[in-house]
């Protein structure tokens, strides 16, 4: 039974995916080309190779092929996800200014037709249009629309997702968040944490990234850094070279790591162990004691598949209350559970703030919230858009980051 579930889900994914770009096709290469010549031969092939290339990177990447094949696969594979969403989306919209520009062009032909015949002084028998020129005309108007429309929604998506690549690849920017915590006392008054999650190593992302990403944590100096899960899409042979950046991270206080989905993906006891070699403490279901407050972190929810998910109980269950409390946990949802065992702040990511708008309208019907701060009872949550992507090194609508976050006492 489990099998034909699966099967008929494929099928369905299959199908939605090759009605898409057929509907694509036919906007942007049917209807803008007069017959197979070059153009349209090159158009067609192109759009079938996009998709190919996409469920090749993600057997790839979720199949565990070679590194160098995920590599070859993957910028081309996940470039054409994004692109694919964009070009749907833009040719969609052209449906609006399709009949818009097509009456625009009607009015006009006519105008000048009114315009010509009063004007011209030659005689009515001579100005006569004869039946073909209308029947001839209107297939040139048709395939010139055609071209306005599909050209403008190609250069959009084109323009939208190279956009949203400069972006990720640049790296992420820096956001200030102020917290106050009622239990904070006025010692730990302005301790910075900067919060990163997301950053999600893999076959596009790679070592340079990674780089980039521990330069600019430490050049916001922080008391503290906690890595939020996702860390990386892939195993610690193929990866720790390009994980190495991270053993530079400088913090006053040091830094933490709580386990992300991705992790439990990738092999979480493998890169639990990596990420100790370089130098950072891991949380796992636990919790240390820092001057003026107390520091937890839980597994994520997928690592209840390994027998390894959150424990609440374990990491904040027999702590002085009395102390303020700050945790570490992957997804927002978790909040719900950080709020019985009065927690003050969740630091969490996972959501990427959709990455790809308008994937923000389904993130945010799977979180509870999908970027910045909210308050949940007497706890705050803090979600990060995240420093890397996943899948499609491009983000629209949700630029990523890096968060320091500044807790602030109310006793100050």
């Amino acid at each position: 039974m489990a099998i034909l579930v699966i099967a008929l889900v494929a099928l369905v994914a299959v199908a939605v995916l090759g009605g898409a770009h057929w509907y694509v096709w036919r906007r942007l290469v049917r209807d803008t080309t007069r017959a197979w010549g070059p153009a349209r031969v090159t158009g067609t092939a192109v759009l079938i190779a996009g998709p190919v290339l996409m469920i090749a990177a993600l057997a790839a990447e979720r199949g565990g092929a070679p590194f160098w094949l995920q590599r070859v696969l993957g910028w081309p594979g996940f470039l054409w996800m994004a692109l694919a969403i964009y070009l749907l989306l833009a040719v969609l919209a052209g449906e609006v200014l399709r009949p818009l520009l097509r009456r625009f062009l009607e009015r006009r032909g006519r105008a000048g037709t009114v315009v010509e015949e009063t004007e011209s002084a030659v005689p009515e028998e001579t100005s006569e249009e004869t039946p073909e020129e209308p029947q001839s005309s209107a297939p040139s108007r048709r395939l010139f629309v055609s071209r306005v429309v599909g050209g403008a929604a190609a250069a959009a998506a084109v323009g939208t997702v190279g956009y949203g690549t400069y972006g990720v690849l640049r790296g992420p920017s820096v956001k200030r968040v102020t917290v106050p915590l009622a239990r904070l006392p006025r010692s730990a008054h302005g301790f910075r944490i900067a919060v990163v999650s997301d950053i999600h190593l893999g076959p596009v992302l790679g070592r340079g990234f990674a780089q980039k990403v521990v330069d600019t944590i430490n050049s916001t100096q922080p008391d503290l850094i906690a890595v939020v899960g996702d860390l990386v899409d892939g195993s610690v042979k193929n990866l720790g070279p390009a994980a190495a950046p991270l053993a530079q991270l400088r913090a006053r206080h040091g830094s933490f790591f709580v386990t992300g989905n991705h992790e439990y993906f990738s092999g979480a006891e493998q890169w639990l162990e990596e990420v100790r070699r370089l130098g950072i403490h891991t949380l796992e279901n636990a919790r240390t004691e820092l001057p003026g407050f107390d520091l937890a972190g839980v597994n994520d929810l997928q690592g209840e598949s390994e027998g390894q998910g959150p424990d609440f109980g374990r990491a904040l269950g027999d702590r002085d209350t009395t102390r303020a409390c700050v945790l570490l946990a992957h997804q927002p949802v978790q909040i719900h559970e950080a709020v019985k065992h009065g927690v003050d702040l969740q630091l969490s990511g996972h959501t990427h703030g959709g990455q790809l708008w308008p994937g923000n309208f389904i993130a945010a019907a799977a979180n509870p919230t999908v970027a910045g701060l909210e308050r949940y009872g007497d706890t705050e949550l803090y979600v990060s858009r995240g420093a890397g992507a996943w899948g499609p090194p491009t983000r629209v609508g949700a630029p990523s980051d890096i968060t320091v976050v500044e807790l602030a006492s109310k006793q100050a």
